[in-house]
């Protein structure tokens, strides 16, 4: 019952993921490739932060 307010914190990270991916996708699509492979490292280090969040959570 008290969980029911509780803020789910990888919610607001999963939105920032999604963000930076399509982020990484358009700026590879213009060639941008050196920037894109940027920010596809820092999505995939927020994944790995997600899934540490999420494993502590079960």
């Amino acid at each position: 019952m008290f969980g029911l307010f509780k803020s789910n914190p990888t919610k607001k990270m999963r939105k920032e993921l999604k963000q930076l991916q399509e982020k990484a996708m358009e700026m590879q699509r213009n060639g941008n490739i050196r920037d894109s492979s940027h920010i596809s490292q820092q999505a995939d280090e927020l994944w790995n932060k997600i899934q540490a969040l999420e494993s502590q959570n079960k």
